[in-house]
């Protein structure tokens, strides 16, 4: 049986909805915005000044005068961006609705398949819905209040997602939580969305949430998804459980589903605080539904009716990116999620990617930067012919994938012959054989690292956006890319470059029905975020090029800005390090408030199955050593002898950055390579692989102060490194 075959099932018999066709002329065009107040006779009465009404949880809040496009109330309801044509003026739905339309729509299809014994098992868009409700009574059942969270802590799975979903038409709020999260982080969470309901994976999950229970008053039930609880204890329940708890119908459910409306909050996102507290993006149904149904036309995901889309669901879920692409577009357009083993990210992802064989797949930059150097490697043990025959082709492939870029439609025949050589035998090799919309996200990738894939006629299109906005903003499309831009702004969508230098480079800011509610219980954070013309924020700096195309160029906070007051953004000149020098993994640039710039180094090494990073440098690293002359097979080696040949090839690509500098200021006047690289485990990347740099700095403080001590001029040559 395929993989994407129908199930044998009838369609549930659902009530007619309304039905809103949208021309491709309507995805394609923006159109002006309007902001529509959608309210209820019911609604609270929102005209008290500010500080002055009353919230049924808390007790005293302080709102902005409403109606407005924000709230903080877990509660509240905002106005809706909708515009006067076009795709953003859709009628708004709420989660239910779109489910109940993706069933009568995709009944008989397969919607979940996870691995059993070895074999898949598949669940249809009909039995989803189905077992999604029984989880909406049994969290009523377990005492979930309006409004309070019901908190997911574990790996991606069906229980995930039937959990999440559960919880929102029991009119509760979906909260995921990091794996990888100490008991104080979720702690914080939960008490921060009053939890009553937390679902855990496994017994290493439920250890942190018995270690903060006792301060958790709202806590009314713990759930175990992934095995059975090891020891009775009131309130725990196994999964199957829980879902029996539901054998009766509950009487109010019916009441709470029919009073949900569009601008209601029913997800929360936690940002992984990089700096502070986790801030809980409030997501309201239209942001979640809207969202979903205009990038999957953007993208043009194919509706299940006429061909099924298939994608791996591997990213934490408790991450927008893999909400919205394993949840949302999935439910809006029909497609069949699989789900991956929890070791994905330590080496079993590409033989998951293999066996499902995707047509649209979302990588992390480290996720492609894997892949990189995994083919380098086995590229380097291949014969010498195949090597020369490799080397040809990726040729080939780059340059005619950047003509085509540049609009040239024409395919030379050494093209064709190189794809049926090389293009198609490692697309097989990589499972993207079907694959054709391969997307990037979520923290920047490197030219080289895209040159690399494009070379090799697999084109990896970035998209940018961010948990306010839903997900994506801006979206790269096969006939609209450019290397190193994120794209163009989806339909729907505005962009404005707020207070731009010379140059164009000033802070992005976003408008349109993607942008969030607002931060629970935070109004001071929300005013930030979202000006007085309802314009998001996004802290990134960036400038659009004269065909519209947008180029991240920095983030605000992370501006190094000199004891000469220079504002340097730091991802240029790091991404620069790392293309001129291979053997590099990680590269931080720091400075601020000092005299001039240095940088903190990491080399390739293998890394453990639990993602530790080891001694042993990669092949490719290995590889590049015995190139300059090097045997080094160890970071440790290289480190400790001063290796000569490594440290002058460092210092050789420094210079050759800095001489591309734009003043002396942006010059790296020093280095130091770390014994280990930056690592999920070591707490210097986060869940998405983004570098933390407060982490990186408070860590490596020592090494930091050392560029600092005793030094009154520094030389263009010196290094930490050598010293």
């Amino acid at each position: 049986m395929a993989l994407a075959e129908p199930v044998p099932a009838a369609y549930l018999n659902l009530d007619a909805q309304r039905k809103c066709e949208v021309s491709l002329d309507d995805v394609l065009v923006n159109s002006s915005a309007r902001i529509v107040e959608v309210h209820s006779a019911e609604t609270v009465e929102d005209t008290k000044t500010e500080g002055s009404q009353t919230d049924m949880f808390h007790g005293k809040v302080f709102a902005p005068p409403t109606p407005s496009v924000w709230t903080t109330q877990r509660d509240g309801e905002v106005k809706l961006r909708m515009e006067e044509h076009g795709i953003g003026s859709e009628e708004p739905k709420t989660v239910l609705e779109l489910f109940e339309e993706a069933v009568r729509k995709y009944g008989n299809h397969y919607a979940l398949a996870y691995k059993k014994d070895g074999r898949w098992t598949r669940i249809s868009y009909k039995r989803y819905y189905g077992e999604c409700w029984t989880a909406a009574k049994s969290f009523l059942k377990l005492g979930l209040e309006r409004f309070h969270g019901v908190c997911i802590l574990g790996f991606n799975s069906a229980e995930w997602f039937i959990a999440d979903i559960g919880a929102i038409l029991a009119g509760g709020l979906a909260v995921g939580i990091y794996t990888t999260s100490s008991p104080e982080a979720c702690h914080y969470v939960a008490e921060n969305c009053s939890a009553n309901i937390i679902v855990v994976e496994n017994h290493k999950q439920l250890q942190k949430i018995l270690e903060v229970e006792h301060k958790l008053p709202l806590l009314k039930a713990i759930i175990m998804y992934g095995e059975e609880p090891r020891e009775k204890r009131p309130n725990l329940y196994s999964w199957e459980e829980f879902m029996n708890i539901a054998d009766q119908e509950t009487d109010n459910l019916t009441d709470i589903v029919e009073s949900q409306k569009p601008n209601q909050c029913c997800t929360l996102i936690y940002t992984s605080g990089t700096t502070g507290q986790p801030k809980g993006v409030m997501l309201s149904h239209d942001n979640l539904t809207w969202t979903a149904a205009t990038v999957g036309r953007c993208i043009q995901l194919s509706d299940a009716t006429e061909k099924q889309e298939t994608v791996i669901s591997y990213l934490p879920l408790s991450h927008i990116a893999a909400q919205m692409l394993d949840i949302w577009l999935p439910l809006t357009f029909g497609a069949q999620v699989f789900f991956a083993q929890p070791d994905a990210l330590k080496g079993t992802l590409i033989d998951t990617l293999r066996e499902v064989r995707p047509t649209a797949f979302l990588g992390v930059p480290r996720v492609w930067e894997k892949m990189e150097e995994k083919m380098k490697c086995v590229g380097a043990k291949s014969s010498a012919l195949k090597r020369k025959v490799a080397s040809w082709a990726k040729e080939v492939g780059l340059q005619t994938n950047l003509k085509q870029m540049n609009g040239n439609t024409e395919v030379p025949v050494n093209f064709r012959l190189a794809r049926h050589l090389v293009y198609k035998k490692v697309r097989k090799a990589l499972g993207l054989d079907r694959c054709t919309k391969c997307y990037t996200g979520a923290a920047p990738i490197t030219r080289e690292t895209l040159e690399f894939f494009l070379s090799l006629n697999i084109p990896v299109y970035e998209l940018y956006g961010m948990s306010e906005s839903s997900g994506p903003h801006t979206i790269s499309l096969p006939h609209a890319f450019k290397l190193t831009s994120c794209g163009k702004e989806m339909a729907g969508c505005r962009t404005l470059i707020h207070n731009p230098d010379g140059e164009g480079n000033g802070e992005i800011c976003f408008s349109g029905r993607h942008i969030f509610m607002g931060y629970l219980n935070m109004e001071g954070k929300t005013r930030e975020a979202i000006d007085e013309d309802g314009w998001l924020h996004s802290g990134d700096l960036g400038k659009h090029d004269k065909d519209g195309f947008l180029y991240i160029t920095g983030r605000i906070k992370e501006l190094i800005i000199t004891a000469g007051g220079e504002n340097i953004p730091p991802v240029p000149i790091e991404d620069a390090v790392k293309e001129a020098l291979p053997i590099i993994s990680n590269a931080m640039l720091v400075g601020d408030k000092a005299k001039f710039l240095a940088m903190l180094l990491t080399l390739k090494c293998q890394v453990s199955e639990n993602g530790e990073p080891g001694d042993d440098l990669t092949p490719e690293a290995i590889e590049y050593c015995r190139k300059l002359g090097s045997k080094a097979t160890k970071v440790s080696e290289i480190i400790s002898s001063k290796d000569q040949a490594i440290y002058a090839t460092i210092q050789k690509g420094i210079s050759a950055v800095n001489e591309r500098a734009v003043s002396n200021a942006q010059k790296v006047q020093k280095w130091v390579l770390l014994e280990k690289d930056f690592s999920l485990l070591g707490g210097e990347l986060g869940p998405t692989m983004k570098l933390k740099r407060a982490v990186v700095a408070q860590k490596y403080k020592d090494q930091i102060a050392q560029f600092y001590t005793d030094v009154d001029k520094p030389t263009a040559t010196g290094n930490a490194g050598q010293k």
